[in-house]
């Protein structure tokens, strides 16, 4: 008797084993079907490293910092820190302070730029020039597979939503739309007093329409 029954059981597993994991997966089940992939950012550094030099900024340090200023500004992240090495050199705090000047000259706002200290090994060890960014993170699908076949729970496939996300991750412009949707732009108030003030007076609200001729729109900007 035991000895039957310990072969139906590793017929069970034999079998589990070739028909493969339930299609759902191993693990728990995810709220929704479409929650399994969610879209998710990857917290990353923007930085570079400027040599100290006793009169000032060289010119590719210029161009640096006009392309940093330019990648902080299309960012949108909050602070665009400087970071000038601790020991007390005062020509590497004012080379600092001249780096916040030229990030200013070339539009990246004065109260969104930082200036500290950072521990170095040397009191003449580079300045760095950086902000923090975000990127999208991208899913990896099709790793594993479970059997498309074992739908009894009727739960969706393991992989099901992975790669709409990750086109989706791979396309956004601005990870931190990821996080929160941005703001709304104005209403346009003037059109709206037009309409409002047509509509008083009993007269047509809409734009006027242009002429249709022979089922064709002919456009009356032409002169």
């Amino acid at each position: 008797m035991i000895r039957n029954l310990a072969l139906i059981a590793l017929t069970s597993v034999a079998l589990t084993a070739c028909m493969g994991a339930p299609a759902g997966g191993l693990g728990p089940a995810p709220l929704t079907p479409i929650s399994r992939f969610s879209l998710q950012v990857e917290p990353g550094l923007d930085r570079i490293a400027l040599a100290v030099h006793d009169n000032g900024l060289s010119g590719p340090q210029q161009g640096a910092l006009v392309d940093i200023a330019n990648r902080f500004g299309v960012e949108g992240a909050s602070v665009l820190r400087v970071e000038a090495p601790s020991g007390g050199d005062p020509v590497s705090s004012e080379f600092a302070y001249r780096i916040k000047s030229a990030l200013e000259a070339v539009g990246a706002p004065g109260h969104r730029i930082q200036v500290v200290a950072y521990d170095a090994p040397d009191p003449r060890a580079p300045v760095l020039v950086g902000f923090e960014t975000l990127r999208a993170s991208v899913p990896q699908c099709g790793t594993s597979w479970t059997s498309l076949t074992r739908t009894g729970a009727n739960e969706s496939q393991a992989n099901f939503g992975c790669a709409v996300n990750a086109n989706l991750a791979a396309q956004i412009s601005n990870p931190r739309d990821i996080i929160a949707p941005r703001g709304m732009t104005p209403a346009d108030p003037g059109r709206r007093a037009v309409v409002f003030d047509n509509y008083r007076k009993g007269e047509a609200t809409a734009a006027p329409q242009e002429e249709l001729v022979a089922n064709r729109r002919v456009s009356q900007a032409v002169n």
